[in-house]
Parts: C-alpha cells; structure tokens; sequence
C-alpha cells in the first residue's frame, strides 16, 4: 500500500512539473460570485461583494495527497466593472504551487432582459519543490526539470472570458484559459508535429434556475465543458443544484465524466451574507479502492453595496 501511494503521488507530480496542471474546484455553481473561479467576467456580476475561503482534500487516504488553500475576493466597482482577487496554494507531497491572480470585468445590459460582462484575467504562478524531494526513491538524479524547480520556477499567465444571464435565471459564459502558457509551450517545441490552437484551454458553462414557489423550492441544473491543462481531455460536468426555503438550505449532485468519472454530493447553508458548502466525490477509477474520497469546504461571506 505505502509503494503504491509513492508511485501515484510521484506519477502526480512528474504530471504537474511536465504540464503545470490546473486544479479543478467542485463550487464554481453557488453563485455568480462562486463562479468568478472558472471565469473571469463573472467578477462582481451580481453587484455584491463577497470574500470565500475553499479547501480541497484530494484522494484522502493517500499520504501527502494533494490539498489546495485559497481565498477569493470579488466585488462591483461603480456600476459597469467588477474586480477579482486570488491567491491559492496547492501542496502535493514535496511539490508547493503558489498561484496569485486579478481578474476584471466590464459589465453592461442589453435590454430589460440580458445583462453581459467581458473580462480579462491576469495570474502568476511559482512552483517549488521542497529539497526532501532528493531522498525518493523514484527520483532519477540530475533531472534538469527537477533541479529548476529546486529553485522555484515562477510563469506569468492570462485569460479572456464572457458571461450573462437572461432574466436573471438563465445563465452562461466562455474563459479562454492559458493564453500565455499555452504561447510557451508552442515556443519551445514540446508540441512538436501537433497542431494547436489559442483556444484550445477553455470553460464553457451554461445553466437555468427553475422557481418552485408553491414548494419554496429552487432547481437549478447546469452544464460545464472544459479542456483544462495537463488534465484530462473535455471534462464534463452535470449538475442539479437544489434550494429550499428560499434557499437558506443548499443540496446538489454533480457528475463528472471523461477519464475523471466522479460523483460529488454538495450540501450547505446560505444566511444573511455567511454561506457554508461541504462536498464529498468518490471516483469509480480503481485507485478509489485505496482512498476514501475527497472533500471540498467553502465559507463565504457577501456584503451588500451601498447604492453610491
């Protein structure tokens, strides 16, 4: 069990260093807000503020299995522009990733009906593997790749996306992610023979909340298709998110297709500005045999803007 745990954690990070994987959240759907994490022109969309904290524990049951910590702040500036700030720390085993980003947003209505936004996000990530690294097993000596990330090795990234909601119930939106990164990799010949293209990494989310009100009830199913990098190809989520007594009680599922193949179970609790969501997935991958799933906590808090 302890090998197999070694060469899983160790596949993990030889992935990581090689393609600088994104991870990938389970509570992009609470909220507008919520979603400022997968699209940058979601960014103070609904006018209110909000400060969110997430953990993620993945594969629990693995020693140093990865975890990732973070904190997200977006809020509406005047009435056409919106502002997203992150930072987030990924641990897997010996390797840290520190992530800082900004994201703006410009918003403005067509109609009664749609309002839009556009934005632009800009990141910059470092990755540093700890130095106890060199004692593995596994480890391959004068590996150039490990010894610059030894050292810390930082990139600059940036991406685009548009959102907006019809009727305030109908919503959607497009990120094109990594269009630096992406430029790199091009550069330096990795990709050799292959054909590529700026949009290849992206996010597209599409969702409609229905209103139950003789059954104080909301339902709202939504739609994510996203090619992310280093992950696996045309991840695919449905979702069915639940509201009950005008939504201070939260419970959803979501399934996650493609090579991924998981379910996630969310509940969670909305009052006066203080939100609290816990999700639980387990993967029908083999390796789940070995782990006891993974578990994702938010805690968010949302400020009403004064009208000035």
């Amino acid at each position: 069990m302890k090998k197999l745990s070694l060469l899983i954690l160790f596949s993990a990070i030889c992935t990581l260093l090689s393609a600088q994987y994104e991870a990938v959240f389970n509570h992009y759907n609470l909220g507008n807000g919520s979603r400022n994490l997968i699209n940058p022109a979601a960014a103070g969309f609904d006018g209110v503020s909000q400060l969110q904290f997430n953990l993620r524990a993945q594969w629990t049951g693995f020693e140093d299995a990865p975890k990732t910590y973070g904190a997200l702040f977006n809020a509406p500036i005047g009435k056409s522009f919106g502002l997203g700030l992150g930072i987030y720390s990924e641990q897997a085993a010996q390797l840290n990733n520190l992530r800082l980003f900004l994201n703006y947003a410009f918003r403005f209505t067509a109609g009664e009906d749609w309002k839009i936004s556009a934005g632009f996000s800009t990141e910059y990530q470092q990755m540093t593997l700890d130095s106890d690294i060199m004692s593995t097993p596994l480890l391959q000596q004068g590996d150039q790749l490990i010894d610059d990330f030894l050292a810390g090795k930082g990139v600059f990234d940036a991406a685009v996306g548009f959102y907006g909601t019809f009727r305030d119930n109908t919503f959607g939106g497009l990120s094109i992610n990594n269009l630096v990164r992406n430029r790199l990799v091009d550069i330096s010949g990795s990709r050799a023979g292959q054909s590529t293209s700026a949009l290849q990494f992206y996010t597209f989310a599409f969702g409609h909340k229905f209103d139950l009100y003789e059954l104080n009830l909301t339902l709202e199913p939504s739609l994510v298709i996203r090619q992310v990098l280093g992950g696996p190809e045309n991840l695919v989520d449905i979702n069915l998110k639940a509201g009950f007594l005008e939504e201070q009680l939260i419970a959803g599922l979501s399934y996650r297709g493609g090579a991924a193949n998981t379910l996630a179970i969310l509940l969670g609790t909305r009052l006066s500005g203080f939100n609290l969501y816990y999700s639980y997935d387990v993967s029908f991958q083999r390796f789940q045999d070995y782990s006891v799933g993974s578990h994702e906590v938010t805690v968010a808090f949302s400020f009403e803007n004064p009208d000035r």
